[in-house]
């Protein structure tokens, strides 16, 4: 009955969708809509942007006001809905290509800025739509179409990257931890400031295939097996940590968001000037 309550949220006539069975991209969608079902948001209270990517095509299967936009600019259209429609709920949605990469700089800024956006990360740590090149959360030394000898460079922690940029609330789950991925993305929309909710995720098509763990099952439990609750990682060395994913929120405070830091400048512009919008 739950399932079939959360079909209202989508555009099944755009089904069955363009992604690889077994891939985890349907988990965080079902999940996305299970938290805005809980919250008791109406579909057209809520925006949800992506960009370009696998992931990204979660926009055309999601019934809200979507934005299916250009390739790592998603941040920076949700931005703009969000600053012309502040009532609105605004979720961005997509791929760590998409998002660290030709979108690097929108994702900084937008923590840096506290902007009052929900932003939800597809982890799969490769390009899936392309062909499997690696992307800026490939793990050093992991295979892919563009490292036939493995990645040598370091990855991105989305984590420590959203943190250290001034994201006001952080939190990492794994697909295979779906009501975690629920509790995160829920608390992060309900939460008032930048919010990043990093979900990490298979493509066992590429990054699978190339790192022999080409069975979507077998990646889950992977992640199962890996993962590690950031309360008992604190105690670990650093040694002991290597290879695990943690899991938790990492980041959750209070701090004036953007708008209403634009909100406090308008009055005094008004003030002091005498101007008038």
């Amino acid at each position: 009955m739950k399932t079939a309550k959360l079909i209202e949220y989508l555009r099944v006539d755009r089904m069955p969708t363009v992604w690889c069975p077994g891939c985890g991209n349907g988990i965080i969608m079902k999940a996305t809509v299970d938290a805005i079902d809980r919250l008791g948001l109406s579909k057209s209270e809520v925006a949800i942007v992506s960009g370009i990517g696998c992931s990204s095509r979660v926009t055309g299967y999601l019934d809200f006001n979507t934005l299916h936009t250009l390739h790592g600019r998603a941040i920076a259209f949700a931005t703009g809905v969000k600053l012309a429609r502040p009532d609105m709920t605004v979720i961005v949605m997509g791929g760590d290509g998409d998002m660290l990469a030709i979108g690097g700089n929108h994702f900084i800024h937008a923590c840096r800025r506290n902007l009052n956006l929900t932003v939800i990360v597809f982890n799969n740590s490769i390009y899936g739509m392309t062909g499997g090149q690696y992307s800026p959360t490939t793990p050093t030394y992991a295979m892919a179409s563009t490292a036939p000898y493995g990645s040598i460079e370091k990855p991105f922690d989305v984590v420590d990257l959203a943190t250290s940029s001034g994201a006001t609330y952080v939190a990492r789950s794994t697909v295979y931890h779906y009501e975690l991925t629920v509790k995160f993305i829920k608390a992060a929309i309900e939460h008032k400031g930048m919010a990043v909710v990093d979900v990490i995720t298979n493509c066992h098509t590429y990054f699978g295939r190339y790192n022999k763990i080409p069975d979507p099952s077998e990646m889950l439990e992977q992640f199962k097996e890996k993962s590690i609750p950031l309360s008992k990682a604190e105690e670990l060395s650093e040694n002991e940590l290597k290879d695990r994913i943690i899991i938790g929120e990492f980041r959750k405070v209070e701090s004036p968001d953007f708008q209403e830091l634009y909100k406090q400048l308008q009055e005094k512009a008004r003030g002091e000037d005498g101007y008038k919008a």
